[in-house]
């Protein structure tokens, strides 16, 4: 006797009332999950993005489980190969919310909500200590300077990350940049919130930093991660929120072009740059890192195979940062010996995700002593005088 199926229609409507309204655009042809990085690992993944929305359009059970749908890391490859252009990501978003309003997230993903509702960070932090990056160093409070720097949560509380705050914030000061930092007031971007699928909680987060934003009448915005770039950029707006926003490497490129600032010191290295999905893929900021490399007197820069817009995500996207992966899976690893075939002495991006992934990788694959990894901020910051 065959097995009964049940299709529930209903999941479908709810999916498309939560922002997926694309998923009956998509034609099963297959390139997305041709394209996405989980088949590249050495061992097979129970995630297909194809069969994922099939089974949410059909109202199927099982796209709900954390080694499915929480699998995605949102990194937009599948998306720029689409003939149909199906916005796949707000797919994903929109069934996560669906499963978030059940409370079905996985454990690690609560925690991260929970410590967001509580102290307006994901990492466990205590609020008031959002500022510690700036210790000794003579950092402005924002007034009415003609940017407010916002620092991503990761390099406000991650001792590994605050090295990317301070190097950002002390070449600004260098190249006479009008700044300041708000601190302790700041809750964050909520890109990974959204990225969960908690979309009342998402909207909170963003109401209360444009009131904040506001208040202090902000009109420029430098962020320190692509992902605070993206969400301030893209979503904000949304929720009223219009700021002109600028990632780091845009605004270094521009001093360097306008000879307020300049590398000197020879950094003799071979690196090898690594691309943010939502710095490259998403936001289309492909030159800027690249420039400022090429700035840099005697460094040596290199190009994975698959670049730009065929850039392979570190794995950390989409909350994936805070979900365990065994090892094999790890698309961080694959990036790791790569870069170690290739002979680079530096994996440099522009992403503190990327870091911390793309570090951890190193040491998974005990090559931390070989090889290290760097924020571009952080090499441009050393090569100056």
């Amino acid at each position: 006797m065959s097995e009964v199926i049940n299709y529930f229609d209903e999941v479908r409507e709810i999916i498309q009332e939560m922002g997926g309204q694309d998923i009956t655009t998509c034609m099963q042809c297959g390139l997305c999950s041709s394209s996405c990085p989980w088949g590249r690992m050495e061992k097979e993944s129970p995630f297909s993005i194809r069969q994922m929305i099939y089974m949410g359009r059909l109202g199927l059970e099982g796209f709900e489980s954390d080694d499915v749908l929480y699998a995605c890391t949102t990194c937009g490859q599948c998306v720029v190969r689409c003939t149909r252009e199906v916005k796949i990501i707000d797919i994903v978003r929109a069934m996560r919310a669906v499963v978030c309003e059940t409370g079905g997230i996985p454990k690690n993903l609560k925690a991260v909500l929970g410590s967001i509702n509580s102290q307006g960070n994901p990492w466990s932090q205590d609020a008031e200590k959002r500022t510690s990056w700036t210790a000794g160093l003579d950092i402005p409070t924002y007034t009415d300077q003609e940017y407010l720097l916002f620092v991503c949560c990761t390099s406000a509380f991650d001792g590994r990350s605050q090295k990317i705050a301070r190097a950002i914030a002390t070449t600004l000061q260098k190249a006479g940049v009008s700044f300041g930092i708000i601190g302790n007031e700041e809750k964050c971007c909520g890109e990974a919130v959204r990225k969960i699928g908690a979309e009342e909680e998402f909207s909170s987060l963003a109401e209360a930093n444009i009131e904040l934003f506001n208040n202090k009448g902000v009109k420029k915005i430098i962020t320190t991660s692509p992902h605070c770039f993206y969400t301030f950029k893209n979503e904000y707006p949304e929720f009223g929120g219009e700021f002109e926003v600028i990632h780091y490497t845009e605004l270094f490129t521009q001093l360097v072009s306008e000879g307020k600032i300049k590398p000197s010191k020879e950094i003799n290295q071979k690196v090898i740059y690594h691309e943010p999905c939502y710095l490259g893929r998403h936001s289309k900021v492909f030159e800027a890192p690249r420039n400022l490399l090429n700035a840099i007197p005697a460094l040596q820069t290199m190009e994975f195979d698959k670049n730009k817009d065929d850039s392979m995500c570190c794995g950390g996207g989409g909350a994936r940062i805070w979900m365990e992966t065994e090892a094999g899976m790890r698309f961080s690893d694959v990036k790791a010996k790569e870069a170690m075939a290739k002979e680079a002495n530096l994996v440099v991006t522009a992403c503190p995700y990327c870091v911390v992934m793309l570090e951890d990788s190193l040491k998974n694959i005990d090559k931390d002593e070989t090889m290290a990894v760097k924020d571009i901020s952080e090499l441009f910051s050393e090569s100056l005088d």
